[in-house]
């Protein structure tokens, strides 16, 4: 059967497009965008009365943990939180047990997703064998196979020398540089931001300069050698200001926040609770004003959610004996919707560029991000208005470390569309 989206709200960044209308949808296809399209017998219509038509969302940064971490997370349950969330496509990091340094686990991964999902995987591949940091992996072979972007993602490339060389191998071969910026030798075991809230706890702090030396030498070498660096959950003000200053002086640079760096402050680590552990860490209240700042003007590309499960047992321990991160797939729109757009700090028109079409560009997706006659029918459609409540049982994820569960936010993901089949995933 053809599918008919009808009346809604089609907010499309590509082409400009933010209007109420009707989309046709055969074959997996686009078919038609009108205003008023006629309904027949033959077609399976969704009334989007109120909802917002987007292109399809898609999440350069999550962790899918299997091979190797199925306890946490599995490629099945991760692309199930994914689709329940809002995105049509995500970008799977590679450390992995085996680490995907190589064609056969990238293959592994990709066969896996479509076995158990519509949602597609466009895989991250190491940046350096074992994600060791001391030599490259074979991106060529990984690329072959199905990777879109190369990174050590948690364990940062400290020799510049080896991260030289992978900006300028990945960039003969049309793969983007993924950059988790910190200095590991600052960081020498913190598990807070460094201020006056870490010492008020007794916790050993991770000051914001770890974040912005990784930055302004990783831009220096993007600079270097002409070619693209994308950096990682950004999260203090220094580090939007150097973004901004590299793209101001013409290097490729693009970067990405998280939902928890515009949504959460430092303060919540009083609580002890494990959830609000992460890295880069949760910093100040200026901090996250820069990183909406960044947001708004395209300082700061695109949002993407670190999904980062870990197993309960794994949290309940000492604050900084927990592993970093939480899963972020469900909660992100909402997040975005309740922080951003309702508070009128970003348009939704740049919400949904950052969710959708700067992704899809960054990545290299050619023509996913943009709702066009002809083109694969991959949308998102969400509502403004109505309410999420995390409850724990709805976590389409094994793991469920968030800080979120139990509280409402405001917007809600209603249904996506992937390769025009329709899955409805609330009811209005």
């Amino acid at each position: 059967m053809k599918l008919l989206i009808k009346n809604g709200r089609v907010v499309d960044p590509f082409s400009g497009t933010d209007e109420t209308l009707d989309i046709l949808v055969s074959n997996g296809k686009v078919l038609s965008i009108n205003k008023k399209i006629a309904v027949s017998k033959d077609i399976e219509v969704f009334d989007a009365t109120g909802m917002i038509v987007a292109p399809g969302f898609i999440d350069l940064h999550c962790h899918l943990r299997e091979p190797g971490y199925e306890r946490k997370e599995t490629i099945e349950s991760g692309l199930a939180a994914a689709m329940y969330g809002g995105f049509t496509g995500v970008c799977p990091m590679p450390n992995t047990d085996p680490v995907n340094d190589s064609a056969g686990v990238t293959s592994f991964m990709i066969e896996k997703a479509k076995k158990v999902s519509p949602v597609r995987i466009y895989p991250v591949g190491a940046l350096s064998k074992e994600q060791k940091g001391e030599e490259l992996a074979n991106y060529a072979e990984m690329r072959d196979a199905g990777i879109w972007a190369v990174s050590d993602d948690g364990r940062p490339v400290m020799n510049s020398q080896v991260m030289r060389k992978a900006l300028e191998y990945a960039g003969s071969l049309g793969l983007l540089v993924i950059d988790h910026a910190e200095d590991i030798n600052l960081v020498a075991g913190g598990s807070m931001n460094e201020g006056e809230v870490s010492a008020r706890l007794g916790l050993r702090g991770i000051p914001a300069e770890a974040e912005l030396i990784q930055i302004r030498r990783d831009t220096a070498l993007s600079r270097l050698t002409g070619q693209r660096v994308h950096i990682a959950h950004v999260s203090t003000k220094y580090s939007v200001e150097a973004v901004r200053m590299a793209r101001k002086k013409k290097i490729p640079v693009t970067a990405e926040a998280t939902p928890h760096h515009f949504s959460l402050t430092e303060e919540m680590v009083e609580t002890f609770d494990t959830n609000y552990k992460m890295n880069p860490p949760l910093r100040t209240a200026d901090d996250v004003k820069a990183v909406i700042e960044g947001l708004s003007d395209g300082t700061i590309d695109c949002i993407a959610t670190d999904h980062a499960p870990h197993a309960w047992e794994e949290k309940m321990v000492e604050f900084d004996r927990a592993p970093n991160g939480i899963i972020g797939l469900q909660t992100a729109v909402p997040l975005a919707i309740e922080n951003l757009v309702l508070p009128d700090k970003i348009s939704l028109k740049r919400m949904v560029d950052a969710f959708s079409t700067a992704p899809a560009r960054i990545i290299g997706l050619g023509d996913k991000g943009r709702i066009e006659v002809g083109k694969e029918a991959d949308l998102t459609i969400f509502s403004l208005k109505k309410e999420t409540l995390l409850k724990k049982e709805d976590i389409k994820s094994l793991s469920k470390n968030s800080p979120f569960i139990g509280r409402k936010i405001k917007g809600a993901v209603m249904a996506v569309v992937i390769g025009g089949e329709l899955h409805r995933l609330r009811e209005k």
